[in-house]
C-alpha cells in the first residue's frame, strides 16, 4: 500500500491569474492585502510570486520536534500526506525529534491557468463554509485574507501555490483555512466577554480526533496561521500527559492481563495532576513576561514504551496567550452504561470506570470544540499503516503490518464505545453554539455530512 499522499496526487493543477473581465476580480484587485502579495496583481496576466521558507524553520522549529511523532513505535503518525515515498527523504524538514512535510513533488507538466473567479467559486463550494458561518458574500468581502492565508500556507508546506493539485486545494481553501476563520470568530466572541482593561484568559480549543485522522498537522497549520496574525498560542496534546514509565510499569502490574491498559493511551495511563497543573498554569498566562515550560513526552523511551521527557528539553511559552490549541485522540470521550461497555470488550470496564475523572481534568477546560469526525473507525489501521510503509520506504523502523494491527487494536474498543456518544451528544459540558463537527473521508479531507 502507498503511504497517503493527499497533496501530491497527480490531479488537475491551478495557477492563479488576474482577470480583469470578471466584476469579482474588478473588486479585489484593489485591495491592499492583494497588491502585498504581489504588486503588479492588478495587470492582467501576472501572477503571485514565490516567496522564501527562512522564517518559517525558525518560527516552527519547537513545534515540529516536539509535536510530531519521533519513532515508528510512536503512537502518533508522521504528516504523510503532501509527500509519496519517493520523494519523502528529500522532503523533509528533520528538526531532531520529529518530521515536519516540507515540499511537494517537482512538477513535469506547464501549470493551467484558472481566474481569480475559479478560486472564488471553488471556496465557495466547500462543504464546510455554512457549517463555519459563511456566506459567498462574506468570502468576497474576506477574499484578502483568503489568498494571503493560502499563500502563507503553500509556503508552510513548500507547495507551489502556482500550480496547486486538486487535493491540495481542497485541504487548504475546503479546510485548514475555514477552520482557522472560525477559530478566529471563536476568539473573538470569547474576547467580547470581558471589559476593556481586564485580563482575558486564552481560549482554550479541543480536537478531539481519531489517530492518523490528520489532527497534528491541522493544529500545526493553524498555530502558524496564529503566529503570522500576530497572537500568541500554546500547544498541547493528552499525550504530554502519560504516566512516567514508572508509573506505567505499576498501572500494567495492578491490571494483569488487561491488554487495553498494558501500554499508554487508554483512559488511566495518565497523570490527570499534571493536567491540571499544566492547563491551568496555561489559563493563568494573561500578562506579557509571564513564562512556563510545557511538559512533553519521549514516546522512544524504553524501546518505545514511552517516558516523560526531560523537563529541559520542554518548550516554553510566554504570554499573554490568545488560545490554547488542546489535540488528542479521546479529547471529549465521557463514560457510558456499564452493559455497553461490557459488549464492546469486558476489558473497557476499567477504563470505563477511569474515564469518570477526565472531565475535570481535560474536558472543563474546553470552551469550543472542533470535532473531527470518522464514518469507520477501521479507517485508523489504514492510517497508521500508511505512516508505517512511508517510514520503513525511507530507512526509518517501523512497525510490521502485524505489529500495527495489535497496536491500535489497543485503541479500538474506546473508539466503539464512546465515539457514537461523542458524535451524538457532543462532549459533555459543551455548547452545540461552540462546536464545529469536522466529518472527513478515507482521505482525511472534509466532506458534507449526511
Amino acid at each position: 500500500m502507498a503511504a497517503a499522499n493527499i497533496l501530491c496526487q497527480p490531479t488537475k493543477p491551478m495557477q492563479l491569474t488576474s482577470s480583469s473581465s470578471s466584476a469579482f476580480h474588478s473588486k479585489i484587485s484593489s485591495n491592499s492585502i492583494f497588491k502585498h502579495l504581489n504588486p503588479k496583481w492588478a495587470s492582467t496576466s501576472t501572477t503571485l510570486s514565490r516567496t522564501e521558507l527562512g522564517e518559517i524553520r525558525a518560527n516552527l522549529f519547537h513545534f515540529a520536534s516536539q509535536r510530531l511523532p519521533k519513532s515508528s513505535n510512536s503512537s502518533g503518525v508522521q504528516s504523510s500526506w503532501m509527500q509519496d515515498n519517493s520523494t519523502y527523504s528529500a522532503n523533509v524538514f528533520h528538526s531532531g525529534n520529529g518530521q515536519v512535510p516540507l515540499r511537494s513533488m517537482p512538477h513535469s507538466t506547464p501549470a493551467e491557468v484558472s481566474s481569480v473567479q475559479d478560486l472564488f467559486d471553488f471556496i465557495c463550494s466547500g462543504p464546510l463554509l455554512e457549517k463555519v458561518g459563511l456566506t459567498t458574500e462574506k468570502v468576497s468581502e474576506s477574499i484578502d485574507k483568503w489568498l494571503l492565508y493560502g499563500s502563507k500556507l503553500c509556503r508552510l508546506f513548500q507547495l507551489d501555490e502556482l500550480f496547486l493539485t486538486e487535493p491540495q486545494k481542497v485541504r487548504i481553501y475546503h479546510y485548514y483555512v475555514p477552520v482557522f476563520l472560525w477559530c478566529e470568530g471563536e476568539i473573538s466572541q470569547h474576547m467580547s466577554r470581558y471589559k476593556e482593561g481586564e485580563d482575558v484568559p486564552p481560549l482554550v480549543i479541543g480536537f478531539s480526533a481519531p489517530q492518523g485522522c490528520g489532527k497534528t498537522t491541522l493544529v500545526f497549520a493553524l498555530d502558524y496561521l496564529f503566529k503570522i496574525t500576530g497572537r500568541k498560542t500554546a500547544t498541547i496534546s493528552i499525550d504530554d500527559f502519560y504516566l512516567t514509565a514508572e508509573d506505567q510499569a505499576k498501572l500494567r502490574e495492578s491490571n494483569p492481563g488487561n491488554a487495553l491498559l498494558e501500554f499508554r493511551g487508554n483512559a488511566g495511563s495518565h497523570d490527570l495532576s499534571l493536567s491540571v497543573e499544566t492547563l491551568t498554569a496555561l489559563s493563568n498566562l494573561t500578562k506579557e513576561g509571564i513564562k512556563m515550560k510545557l511538559p512533553r513526552y519521549d514516546k522512544s523511551a524504553y524501546n518505545g514504551r514511552g517516558d516523560r521527557a526531560d523537563p529541559s528539553t520542554w518548550p516554553e511559552v510566554e504570554g499573554p496567550l490568545t488560545a490554547i490549541l488542546f489535540e488528542g485522540w479521546m479529547l471529549g470521550f465521557k463514560p457510558v452504561p456499564p452493559e455497553t461497555v461490557k459488549a464492546v470488550d469486558p476489558q473497557l470496564e476499567i477504563v470505563n470506570k477511569n474515564l469518570e475523572a477526565y472531565y475535570d481534568v481535560w474536558d472543563k477546560f474546553v470552551k469550543s470544540w472542533i470535532i473531527i469526525k470518522i464514518k469507520d473507525p477501521s479507517h485508523v489501521y489504514s492510517w497508521r499503516l500508511q505512516a508505517e510503509i512511508a517510514m520503513r520506504a525511507d530507512g526509518l523502523p517501523g512497525m510490521s503490518d502485524e505489529e500495527v494491527m495489535d497496536f491500535v487494536s489497543r485503541y479500538m474498543p474506546a473508539y466503539k464505545a464512546y465515539l457514537p456518544t461523542l458524535y451524538s451528544e457532543g462532549p459533555k459540558g459543551s455548547d452545540p453554539n461552540h462546536v464545529l463537527v469536522v466529518e472527513i473521508d478515507e482521505g482525511r479531507n472534509p466532506i458534507l455530512a449526511c
